[in-house]
């Protein structure tokens, strides 16, 4: 039996208990709720319940994988820019996938929890593409987790980006305001496209840095959160990011790899935001990987 506190105040239950149970599949999870084994004030309950403070939650015995399951998650730490007892903002390096799914068994907030088995909660407030580097924020309370969803809603705070792009960017400063859809392909990968009859509303403010030849180093900053935002805004200006494998030219990423860069170049570099529990104003910045560093250093002696 266990009674809820505070901190898992509005928390769904099978989240829960899929956190609680560690290691338990979550099949036997869902059928363990469906089943009515598990239950809220001697009551049945849904997997879509949400838990109130005070609740006394019923646990029913549950099955361990087998032996032959896969191996547990590895636990790691990344690089710390900001921590205390609400929020983790972390700096990410590329090639990493933010969590689990489509194809990867475990990222870094599985990773985190993994290293971290005394923490209660831990939870993306955000996402970052598998390829793209930088400031990671992750809430370690649920009341820090509600507050910043809400301000990202709200557009408070300013992320920024660092972008190399292919071509002479010509204004100083541009709005590109692109409506965005969500795609599949035909063998099944996640796209986006500009669509200008239903796609969602999207802004990005871009600000040149400088020009490297055929390259352009530009800040983008986010003024909404569609998924792959940027690459898809910059690319459909005639300008894609320099070593992006879905939106950007093969022949330059075939041409950096040869320079040893095997990477997209996208950093999320800076972060701007009020605390999420204090109020106090969080300005955030994490430098450009040495990879990235290194190209613009080769592109500056061409």
């Amino acid at each position: 039996m266990v009674e809820i506190d505070a901190e898992h105040d509005g928390q769904r239950i099978d989240n829960f208990l899929i956190r609680l149970c560690k290691g338990v599949p979550k099949s036997h999870i869902y059928k363990a709720i469906r089943g009515g084994q598990v239950r809220i004030n001697k009551g049945r309950i849904d997997a879509d319940y949400r838990l109130a403070a005070g609740d006394v939650l019923r646990v029913p015995p549950l099955r361990l994988p087998d032996p032959g399951a896969p191996r547990p998650v590895p636990g790691a730490e990344f690089p710390v820019i900001f921590e205390d007892d609400a929020l983790l903002v972390i700096d990410k390096p590329a090639g990493v996938a933010v969590h689990g799914g489509s194809g990867v068994s475990f990222g870094v907030i599985e990773q985190l929890r993994a290293a971290r088995p005394e923490a209660s909660f831990l939870e993306l407030v955000h996402r970052l593409d598998r390829e793209t580097s930088g400031l990671l924020m992750v809430a370690k309370r649920r009341s820090a987790l509600l507050a910043l969803h809400a301000m990202l809603r709200e557009g408070k705070g300013g992320k920024h980006y660092y972008a190399l792009v292919e071509g002479d960017w010509v204004n100083d400063r541009q709005h590109i305001k692109l409506p965005l859809t969500k795609w599949t392909t035909a063998s099944g990968e996640r796209r986006v496209r500009v669509d200008h009859d239903g796609g969602l509303s999207a802004h990005t403010i871009v600000t040149l840095q400088k020009r490297y030849g055929g390259y352009s180093l530009i800040d983008a900053e986010l003024r909404s959160g569609r998924t792959h935002q940027i690459r898809v805004h910059l690319a459909a200006s005639g300008f894609p990011i320099a070593g992006d494998d879905k939106y950007g030219r093969d022949e330059t990423r075939a041409a950096l790899t040869k320079q040893g860069f095997n990477r997209m170049f996208l950093h999320a570099h800076s972060l701007t935001l009020p605390h999420p529990l204090t109020g106090e104003t969080l300005a955030l910045n994490a430098p450009l990987p040495e990879a990235c560093t290194r190209l613009l250093n080769q592109l500056e002696k061409i």
